[in-house]
């Protein structure tokens, strides 16, 4: 194992002043899979007065024995050092109500959530591994280090964690830790919202979301955090006139499992995109299957989801946005004020996105990639965005209006600037500087 330069003079500076120092959790197993580190945490015999005594540049300010060091290289997170533990008592399933300095470094390890995350590592290579946290790497589980009911009633996040880090190594979880995640589901909600909004996120930033969505749905997590998704599985949508293939759940599953795009957001819009379709299922006389207005009940839910797991504003948006309007016509008789009303409702910033979201639509519904009709719709979009869409577009503006009409700021500017738009809009008179000054005119 070869350790980077500012990690060797940790490990010396604790060892030439008597102190035991071990690498342990993410770094250990990171290391031992041949991935690259950048969470460097450690943990010792050293108080915490200790420590800062040989890192005055270090800082600590909490209660379970961590000092943070900064890192010398830009790349690494401020690298933590933690005092040998235990803990007792978790009564808001979050943090412990006692925490004591511990004596050993197996006391310690064997508070810690999974047993790959539980290994400790020595400056020369050397792994402690008490809980079998190599034999799990090797079978590719997620396990919990001694009684898995235990570890998920002392902190519930570890719920969500579990499935995050399944996703994220390509790990199946263990039958006795996934029977517990099982049992203790709706403690999630003991959680802060926020934590689990960033564990699921990071989950659709993963290589393989779906694995993700997954083991959500094996381990009743999803029914408690995205009750409207677990809704969706069994909905049919195979049906006289319709071209799925798929239920409505698993439809959205094989859409995600096509988006192109790396951005979370836009892979979670696109899970969520045929949210409102159970809610609008109705079936026909004839056996013809419809859901009408899904796009909008569903832009309603998915802002809900949003809410309910703390977005930001500008994020909420941008979800309702994607989900509502994800149902647009690429009919070649459109005009181009249709095209532009699309346009304004996605927002110019959203379209790449929506349309890596119809594509996604498409073939996560057994249809090809593209057809004409998309592609001289994306012509289109190309071609009418050069247009101006509002007046802060036009040549000219307000102050223009007041010095060629030599009146005051007031409502007739604004209303001036309006109808030359509007011309503008119709192709009654072009964008030209010249050409809206001699409009102005004409039209007092």
């Amino acid at each position: 194992m070869k350790f980077p330069d500012e990690i060797h003079r940790i490990f010396n500076s604790f060892a030439e002043n008597g102190y035991d120092i071990y690498l342990v959790g993410g770094a250990v197993r990171d290391m031992v899979m041949g991935k690259t580190v950048h969470d460097w945490d450690f943990t010792t015999n050293a108080t915490p007065e200790q420590i800062q005594a040989l890192f005055p540049d270090s800082f600590y300010n909490n209660i379970f024995g961590t000092v943070g060091i900064p890192p010398k290289d830009s790349t690494f997170d401020p690298h933590e050092i933690t005092t040998y533990r235990t803990e007792r008592e978790y009564s808001d399933f979050r943090r412990p109500d006692t925490v004591s300095w511990g004596k050993t470094l197996e006391e310690d390890l064997a508070r810690r959530d999974f047993t790959i995350n539980a290994m400790a590592m020595d400056n020369k290579g050397v792994i402690t591994d008490p809980w079998g946290g190599l034999r799990a790497i090797e079978g590719k589980q997620i396990c919990a280090v001694g009684n898995p009911i235990e570890r998920f009633a002392e902190d519930a996040l570890r719920l969500m964690r579990a499935v995050r880090i399944a996703t994220q190594l390509g790990f199946t979880i263990e039958k006795h830790t996934r029977e517990a995640i099982q049992t203790h589901a709706p403690l999630i909600h003991k959680i802060a919202a926020e934590r689990v909004r960033d564990e699921l996120m990071k989950i659709f930033a993963s290589s393989d979301p779906v694995h993700g969505i997954e083991l959500l749905r094996e381990t009743h997590l999803l029914n408690e955090i995205l009750p409207e998704l677990e809704m969706a599985f069994g909905v049919e949508q195979k049906s006289p006139q319709r071209h799925h293939i798929y239920d409505v759940g698993t439809h959205l599953l094989m859409a995600l499992k096509e988006c192109k795009s790396p951005d979370p957001l836009v892979r979670f819009a696109t899970l969520l995109h045929d949210i409102g379709k159970p809610s609008t299922f109705k079936k026909q006389d004839n056996g013809v299957l419809t859901f009408y207005n899904h796009e909008v009940v569903g832009s309603r839910m998915a802002n809900n989801i949003m809410k309910r797991l703390k977005f930001s504003k500008a994020d909420t948006e941008k979800m309702f946005k994607l989900v509502r309007f994800h149902q647009f016509t690429v009919d070649e008789h459109q005009t181009d004020s249709a095209i532009r009303r699309f346009i304004r409702n996605v927002g110019v910033e959203n379209i790449e996105d929506m349309l890596t979201l119809r594509v996604a639509d498409r073939l996560g519904g057994g249809a090809r990639e593209t057809s004409w009709r998309l592609e001289e719709f994306k012509a289109r979009l190309l071609e009418v965005q050069k247009e101006p869409f509002s007046i802060r577009d036009l040549k000219i503006n307000g102050s223009d209006v007041m010095e060629t009409l030599n009146i005051q700021p007031g409502k007739e500017v604004g209303e001036i600037l309006q109808k030359l738009f509007k011309k503008v809009e119709q192709k009654q008179i072009e964008n030209e500087r010249e050409t809206l000054l001699q409009a102005i005119k004409q039209l007092n």
